[in-house]
């Protein structure tokens, strides 16, 4: 565990939103994917859906792990997991989606490739020193002399070195390496492991025995020399961990068809008998379960003691494999314990260890007048360099205290350090470093160490980001790992203005070695401020644990609050809008956003969104492009935000966002809209399936768009029974409704749902194409090489020549369907309206009867903004089945009434005077109409249902 936790907190589509305060994620492995099945599920379950996705290549990514024992509380299941391959134009959004809605599925994600973190400082540093060992000055610095007075290690102690392939001949290092007599090379698996004479470590990234050196990453090399290096042989350097070995393990691919390979290679070390793991490796960003998962497998299940670097960023910022659960984060530091320039900090640092000038085997040159081949060294920096310093330290407390465990190892070494928090070089970055500067004596000398820790934070309601005005709960789990402490307790206090605790003491009193506690009966509660907070603001809250005896240790836990997307779950149907105008999510990976539920389903909208078109050439969306990329035409103008409740409906929502205005003679293909988006859920009978989204469109160019294409995008996923996702698209011309439904559903009502779809509510001539996502070359519209845009402008224009082709017949398929309006013309700043329902329901029926309630609440519940409303004009009853009167002010002269359908057209007339009229509307088909009074006064309308 870190000595900072972090809210893993999950959306129902994957379980996770998403790790908070990073930046971009790291590149992925491209057209491979990984996932978990949930106990008790096997591959058949996956068999229909990955016929629809076109995946192949399914493997058991860990076919010979340790299964969970409940001994071993937290221990993991990793052969649940597997990995695969995919079409390069599939997204990650679509595979998600199509995936966990078989129910069999616990997550999917893709494969990151992490760097590793090499930092060479000046080459020549202390070359031309020939004494070689007066060279190494951070062995003196964390008190490693002395320490190996007290233990020198022990061959039967391996670390690891999960890295690049390793210079195996080198003078330093040869006769340190692991090798595996139970496997030697014969052609044959002699230890039945699966892995074929891997004799001397293995190459997991190229699936060969070969762990060895690689001309073009010499990263591994320089990794092992510092925690392994051979000592009393008269060459070269000494490694810290002594008489402790390594085992090589590269994770660099050095062929065409070799994958990066950090995890599997953690995985196979702990499988072998590591009982320390390096990974000097990492990137910012990019929370994998996956990843989490492996690094709980090797610290629970196996037992092992887990370090990685802290990163070279000089950022606070969150760092994997650093900063996950169970791995000790190591930053850098100088000689003179001034941190290294280069180094990360942040909460989720356990310890420094020196990090710059780091004299070790370099393993590059050949033989030469001054040296022999093998039998090079240089000097290097970064936190790369550090987190070995601090293995070969967890392999010595490994070997004088037999009887730890991973996690009492690393409280030993976090709580043995020299602080140098107190330092005036460092008051920038007090708090953020550790518990301090390795010092590996203390670490196998002192005997008195306490450390209790917080292991789990759990939150109810568990979100990925909290609201203004929100209040939650929160359960923590408490394990006191070295000495028996006493009166210990825990106080949760708020390091952010926008988060106030409102129950913070926790008395655990007695805690013996490794005994736990829990604030279950009584959890804290914390609640958010209710405005004023910035956007995407990350919080921080501190646990401090205090004991008799002046026993003190503060870990700290994040938050995301306000964030840049709202979520309407006020009735069945949740939808999240986002603010540059995307459903669902704001990401083609499906991580920002809590994507659309109905009842109790998992995600049923992998992507949707505004479309607006004026020509084949100026389209402006934030929808797919090509490959995993989207086009990012829209930009936020105001933040989403939320109000409950709202003056017409349980919850509205306000999104202001816009395009580039286009230039002549520029390569912007953008539209020059400026949009206004509101949006309204109810929570009472009869309009609990479906939300009303209302765009205002305003011309910001100096042309007249003629016409204007707009409409939304929606690529549902309903599950099936079969968790094949076979889905068909239909359109109800009646109600202008565009709908999806799965096939192979028998049951009349069926829960999650089994029908979703857009009806248009307002705007012009209506639109739709329905689109099979597998359709051929040659197809008209064809997702599998990217939706282009000419594409999206015929999706929005043909109109309802496609109406009655529903897609996805006769035996499903994965459909897309755009539900959209053709405007004759908008001036330059004019507006004009559009609306749709979002509807979900378990039958037709039902999703039909919804479409009809979200018209009336239309017309009854939002008034048209845009029509003139003048005193004494009225239209009653409304809704009405028969006789609809119209009064206007006398003075208005009337002399005409016009009542127009949904699509503007006319639906009746009737030339009038005098201050009234009685109208016969019952001949009407029931719907949505506009009825309009023309007179010398001007024109008046009013929106009214005919049932």
């Amino acid at each position: 565990m870190k000595n900072t936790l972090r809210i893993l907190l999950f959306f129902s589509l994957i379980g996770l939103a998403g790790p908070l305060r990073v930046s971009a994620a790291p590149p992925t492995v491209p057209g491979r994917l990984v996932l978990k099945l949930r106990p008790g599920q096997s591959q058949a379950a996956l068999e229909a859906a990955f016929s629809t996705l076109g995946a192949f290549g399914f493997q058991q990514k860990f076919p010979h792990a340790l299964a969970p024992s409940p001994e071993r509380p937290g221990s993991v299941e990793l052969r649940g997991i597997f990995q695969f391959h995919v079409p390069p134009a599939l997204t990650l959004a679509k595979a998600r989606a199509v995936l966990l809605a078989t129910g069999a599925v616990e997550y999917v994600e893709p494969l990151y490739i992490r760097e590793p973190l090499y930092q060479p400082t000046d080459p020549m540093a202390d070359s031309t020193n020939t004494n070689i060992a007066t060279g190494q000055f951070y062995l003196k610095q964390i008190q490693a002399y002395r320490a190996w007075d007290v233990t020198r290690g022990d061959s039967s102690i391996v670390i690891a070195i999960t890295d690049g392939g390793v210079r195996l001949t080198h003078e330093d290092l040869r006769q340190q390496i692991k090798h595996n007599y139970a496997d030697p090379i014969n052609g044959i698996d002699d230890d039945g492991d699966g892995y074929v004479d891997n004799f001397t470590g293995w190459d997991l990234a190229d699936n060969d025995n070969d762990s060895g050196y690689d001309i073009t990453i010499i990263h591994g090399t320089l990794v092992a020399g510092i925690a392994a290096a051979r000592t009393d042989n008269g060459l070269g350097i000494a490694g810290l961990g002594n008489r402790c070995r390594f085992l090589p393990l590269n994770i660099y691919p050095n062929t065409p068809t070799g994958v990066f390979a950090g995890i599997e290679a953690v995985v196979y070390a702990a499988d072998h008998g590591c009982q320390i793991i390096n990974m000097s490796w990492g990137a910012p960003g990019g929370y994998s379960r996956l990843e989490q998962d492996a690094m709980n497998y090797a610290a629970v299940n196996r037992d092992a003691v887990l370090v990685a670097a802290a990163g070279n960023t000089s950022a606070d910022i969150l760092f994997y494999p650093a900063s996950y659960d169970h791995v000790i984060s190591v930053s850098g530091v100088q000689n003179t314990d001034q941190k290294s320039p280069n180094a990360t900090f942040n909460h989720r640092v356990d310890l420094v260890a020196p990090g710059v000038s780091i004299l070790t085997t370099q393993g590059y040159h050949a033989a030469t007048s001054t040296g022999p081949a093998d039998g090079d060294y240089i000097a290097v920096g970064g936190t790369s360099f550090a987190a070995p310093l601090v293995a070969a330290a967890a392999a010595l407390v490994r070997r004088q205290f037999p009887q730890f465990t991973a996690a009492q190892v690393a409280a030993q070494l976090r709580q043995t350090t020299d602080n140098i928090d107190g330092l005036p070089v460092n008051a920038a970055w007090a708090g953020r470093m550790g518990t301090g500067r390795l010092n590996v004596l203390k670490a196998l000398t002192q005997t008195t160490r306490q450390e209790a820790r917080v292991l789990t934070s759990t939150f109810a309601p568990a979100r990925a980001t909290y609201a203004p005005g929100d209040t939650t709960r929160l359960t923590v789990d408490v394990q006191n790992l070295l000495l028996p402490v006493a009166g210990l307790t825990v106080t949760l206090t708020s390091l952010s203005p926008y988060l106030t605790v409102q129950q913070g003491s926790f008395a655990v009193g007695s805690l013996a070695t490794l005994g736990r506690a829990t604030n279950a009966a009584t959890p804290f509660r914390v609640a958010v401020a209710a405005s004023t907070i910035p956007l995407n603001t990350t919080a921080t809250l501190r646990y401090r644990l205090t004991a008799t005896g002046g026993f003190q240790y503060d870990q700290y836990v994040d938050l995301v609050l306000n964030p840049d997307y709202v979520v309407l779950n006020a009735n069945d149907l949740a939808v999240t809008l986002t603010s540059r105008g995307n459903l669902a999510y704001d990401n083609l990976t499906g991580t920002i956003g809590a994507g659309v539920t109905y009842r109790a389903s998992g995600n049923i909208l992998s992507e949707g969104g505004l479309l607006l078109a004026a020509s084949p050439t100026r389209v402006s969306d934030r929808i797919r492009a090509s490959g995993s990329q989207s086009r990012q035409s829209f930009f936020s103008l105001n933040q989403a935000t939320r109000q409950q409740p709202g003056p017409r409906a349980a919850q509205e929502a306000r999104v202001a966002f816009q395009d580039t205005v286009p230039v002549a003679g520029s390569r912007v293909r953008s539209v020059g809209v400026a949009v206004r988006q509101r949006a309204y859920a109810w929570d009472t009978p009869g309009r609990r399936d479906f939300v009303v989204l209302e765009y205002s469109l305003k011309n910001i160019t100096a042309d007249t768009l003629k016409p204007l294409y707009a409409g939304l995008f929606t690529d549902w996923d309903l599950p099936t029974p079969d968790g094949a996702g076979k889905n068909a698209a239909a359109w109800d011309s009646t109600r202008t409704l565009g709908y999806c439904y799965p096939l192979g559903i028998s049951s009349a009502a069926i829960s999650p749902p089994v029908y979703a779809g857009v009806r248009l509510l307002r705007g012009g001539t209506p639109a739709v194409y329905s689109i099979d996502s597998s359709a051929p070359a040659g197809s008209p519209i064809r997702l599998a090489d990217g939706f282009s845009l000419a594409e999206k402008f015929l999706a929005l224009s043909s109109g309802t020549a496609r109406a009655q082709r529903t897609a996805g017949l006769p035996n499903g398929a994965d459909v897309v369907q755009v539900v959209g309006t053709r405007l004759a013309k908008l001036a330059p700043g004019d507006s004009t309206t559009v609306a749709f329902a979002l509807l979900a329901a378990p039958t037709l029926a039902q999703l039909q009867a919804s479409a009809d309630a979200a018209a009336q609440v239309y017309a009854t519940l939002l008034p048209t903004r845009l029509t003139t409303l003048a005193a004494g004009f009225n239209v009653y009853p409304n809704p009405s089945t028969g006789l609809l009167r119209v009064e206007v002010p006398p003075a208005f002269g009337l002399a005409e009434v016009r009542v127009l359908d949904a699509l503007g057209r006319v639906a009746m007339h009737q030339a009038a005077s005098g201050s009234s009229v009685n109208l016969n509307v019952a001949k009407l088909a029931p719907g949505l109409y506009t009825v309009q009074a023309q007179g010398v006064g001007g024109l008046l309308a009013r929106t009214v249902v005919v049932r």
